[in-house]
């Protein structure tokens, strides 16, 4: 049953056309992009008591050995996960929380303790993070946030040389697993419905191969950079599902359905940013400020469409097929393409950023936008709070 009602999901047959946009059209429709008016003033005090509210609700929410979420708190209709699955998810969830909390750390020892108990869980969980079975490939999430919660704890202990070689390390042997499950497409995906063969017959999934490579930049930033080859083949699966207009397919799987209502611009809100993001850190020129501007102009004026399937439990159930997690997912990522713009064109977008993710702050500290199992308030926290770390301003 499951496995039907995944594949449904996946192959459902939304909208009409399977036209693809032209370049012209594209033109055409950036004219018509609306563009948002001056933001909300929004005061330092402001971000910092959402930044301090959700830094006390993870360090709260931490599990006793270090990691963060559980497979509890099913619900009627679950993602179907096995053991290897949720270690994946724990592991990814853990991950992005120990990034966020590096990032935000305010000097007190309750997030210095928080901090070393979740570095200490990965450098013992990562490297034993494998796929569930031949249909399930979820751990690539952690594969690829896992190289990035690493880069950050590289930089946390500078002086430490030893503890910054078992770090690179660790990231080499991400290297090794995301060698092993890429796609025989290029890039990645986290199911395998056809073949269930040992190179991964999995559609190349466009915001997991940008979730991948924008961690394997970072990690070049470092010195430890990735394989050429499979960065070239997933740059290149990227690029295959990139429309004119720079929305970007949900899958492979989709090519030839490119106007179906989850590949236009309000279904691919959340993706946009990732992809154009990863695509530009790899040298693609086609992703130019104005094209950063122009979808972050539409995540401003569009949310709505985003914000509609934000805490839906069934994936897809919202207009243009929107599933709940893309919400702060596609947040983090407008938050790392405004580190990319000229300084003098930050503020405008930080502040639209902050405002939105501070007022969908929940009361206790957390966000969260798709309820998965015990994992959805730790990593929609931990989304949210590098976001916001991003729109910080420098003092005048």
């Amino acid at each position: 049953m499951w496995v039907a009602w995944l594949v449904a999901v996946a192959t459902l047959p939304w909208a009409a056309s399977a036209e693809a946009p032209t370049a012209s059209d594209a033109t055409v429709e950036r004219d018509l992009i609306p563009r948002p008016k001056g933001p909300a003033s929004i005061s330092p005090a402001e971000v910092d008591g959402a930044l301090d509210r959700g830094r006390k609700f993870l360090v709260g929410i931490q599990n006793a050995d270090g990691s963060f979420g559980s497979p509890e708190n099913t619900k009627d209709l679950n993602i179907i996960a096995g053991v290897g699955s949720h270690h994946g998810f724990r592991v990814a969830t853990t991950a992005l929380c120990v990034q966020a909390l590096i990032e935000e750390h305010d000097g007190s020892d309750d997030l210095t303790r928080a901090i070393e108990k979740g570095e200490e869980w990965l450098f013992e969980e990562l490297p034993k993070v494998r796929r569930d079975n031949p249909m399930l490939i979820y751990n690539v999430w952690a594969h690829g946030y896992g190289i990035q919660a690493l880069v950050a704890m590289h930089g946390r202990l500078p002086d430490d040389a030893a503890r910054r070689e078992q770090i690179a390390g660790l990231i080499r042997g991400q290297y090794e697993k995301l060698e092993k499950y890429e796609s025989a497409e290029g890039g990645w995906g986290y199911y395998d419905f056809k073949n269930g063969t040992q190179r991964p017959a999995s559609s190349s999934i466009s915001f997991v191969n940008a979730m991948v490579l924008v961690a394997f930049a970072d990690a070049r930033g470092i010195g430890v950079p990735p394989p050429e080859k499979i960065t070239k083949r997933a740059v290149a699966a990227t690029e295959m599902q990139m429309l004119p207009d720079f929305s970007y397919l949900y899958g492979s799987y989709l090519r030839n359905k490119p106007r179906r209502d989850i590949n236009r611009p309000a279904g691919s809100l959340g993706r946009t940013q990732a992809c154009n993001l990863a695509l530009r850190l790899w040298g693609n020129e086609k992703i130019t400020d104005q094209v950063y501007e122009d979808w972050l102009d539409r995540l401003v004026t569009r949310n709505g469409w985003l914000d509609l399937g934000r805490k839906r439990p069934i994936p897809h159930e919202s207009f243009f097929q929107v599933a709940g997690y893309f919400y702060y997912f596609g947040h983090y990522y407008a938050g790392r393409v405004i580190e990319q713009l000229p300084l003098e064109r930050r503020p405008f977008y930080q502040d639209h950023l902050a405002r939105i993710v501070i007022d969908v702050q929940d009361a206790d500290g957390s966000w969260w936008d798709y309820p998965l199992y015990n994992y959805h308030q730790q990593y929609g926290t931990a989304y949210a709070i590098m976001t916001l770390h991003r729109c910080r301003r420098p003092p005048e």
